[in-house]
């Protein structure tokens, strides 16, 4: 069932045929690397949250390209939507370190050792797209 917001953006951040993941510290259930997200702000679009997101956790300036969907993640059971997003400036780094311990660059054939629960079909079809 989708609700009639997203509480969780995530934006799928692809520079040079490599996607941007960050990793949490311990907390939320079963997850560690994951995509830069967080909850969406009343007034903020999913697509607003997740520029926003990305730049608090890791000071990455990017914009917004399109949605890619969203899902009930399979290990959170929250809503989740994601955004495809490239990078307009900055470089990637642990900016919130209360909530990271790491940022890494990642092929996407790389991801399923990264993602528990796996891609949303979307997100693996925009990633399909990629050069490389």
């Amino acid at each position: 069932m989708r609700p009639s917001s997203p509480g969780i953006a995530a934006a799928v951040v692809v520079d040079a045929a490599r996607v941007l993941l960050v990793r949490r510290r311990p907390g939320e259930a079963g997850l560690r690397w994951q995509f830069p997200a967080g909850a969406v702000e009343p007034g903020e679009s999913a697509g607003e949250a997740a520029v926003r997101e990305t730049r608090e956790e890791t000071g990455l300036h990017v914009a917004a390209v399109r949605p890619l969907g969203g899902r009930l993640h399979p290990v959170t059971g929250r809503w989740i939507a994601y955004t495809a997003c490239v990078p307009v400036g900055g470089e990637a780094r642990v900016a919130d370190t209360a909530e990271l311990d790491a940022v890494a660059w990642a092929r996407p054939s790389a991801l399923p050792r990264y993602l528990p629960g796996g891609l949303h079909p979307a997100v693996r079809e925009y990633l399909d797209t990629l050069p490389g």
